[in-house]
């Protein structure tokens, strides 16, 4: 029996050559039925080189003219476009594994709705990234981690050996239903760059649906290919974190501890970056 149609979401920004590979891993993978490129904002000449890919391409659209409105919100805005009914969020910067698409499929098949299948995120080398699984984000994780005590990610531990539950996934890649997406409202468009994922996945948890991590699907992730400036990115995941924390604290004495620490953690991330 044949899975239900896929719609591939890219968010590009300032991405550079490796977008190429991603969009061409896309196209040739019989389980991908089109592409959406949202664009926020990429030099001139990729800009050339991306309508001319769309061009003749009836399966490939972009999405432009908006600015760089952030992860999450483009993401959404591919989404409203998307003839699904199954969606693919891909980094501009991630080559896909072939046919690991219909495997997430299958793993989603015994899912309830909302439902998210992460896969596998892996290096040159083949070895599993960080962030892919992730245990629930807390503020001790969150601080320890920062520190260089890494209480957070899994990538450490030994790899499951078919699909597994997991508090979160990575937004870089995965796997979910307009379905399951339209009833958590997409992702949040108050995060601009960072945790939005976490957020997602904590929201599905808690909507009673379910977060699978699929080691058997995955894709090869070149990363560090965007522009953007390092303290620009360490300035959004410090926002990210405060807001993630500040909305899912619970009771006057965690709003408090929240509003104690995300001062101290911004200071100790600003150290960590120079």
């Amino acid at each position: 029996m044949s899975q239900p149609a896929v719609s591939a979401i890219v968010v590009s920004y300032q991405t550079g050559s490796r977008l190429k590979e991603c969009l061409y891993a896309l196209l040739s993978d019989p389980d991908v039925d089109e592409v959406i490129l949202v664009d926020n904002g990429n030099p001139v000449a990729m800009q050339s080189w991306i309508t001319s890919f769309a061009a003749n391409r009836s399966n490939v659209s972009v999405v432009t003219g908006h600015g760089n409105i952030g992860f999450g919100a483009a993401v959404n805005l591919g989404v409203s476009s998307a003839a699904g009914p199954h969606l693919l969020v891909i980094n501009p910067d991630a080559v896909l594994r072939r046919h690991s698409v219909s495997g997430m499929q299958v793993a989603a098949s015994d899912c309830p709705e909302p439902w998210i299948i992460g896969g596998k995120i892996f290096d040159l080398y083949g070895q599993e990234e960080r962030g892919p699984r992730r245990r629930e984000l807390t503020l001790w994780r969150a601080a320890t981690s920062l520190l260089g005590w890494n209480t957070w990610t899994l990538e450490a531990t030994p790899v499951p050996k078919g699909p597994v539950d997991m508090p979160v996934i990575s937004g870089a890649f995965f796997l979910t239903s307009e379905a399951s997406f339209a009833r958590l409202d997409g992702f949040d468009e108050g995060y601009f760059l960072h945790v939005e994922d976490v957020d997602l996945c904590r929201r599905c948890r808690e909507a009673g649906g379910r977060v699978v991590y699929d080691p058997r699907s995955g894709a090869l992730h070149y990363g560090a290919t965007s522009d953007a400036p390092s303290a620009v990115v360490a300035r959004h995941k410090a926002n990210s974190l405060a807001r993630y924390f500040k909305k899912f604290a619970r009771g006057s004495m965690e709003h408090l501890v929240v509003a104690v620490a995300m001062p101290m953690m911004r200071a100790a991330m600003a150290i960590v970056r120079r």
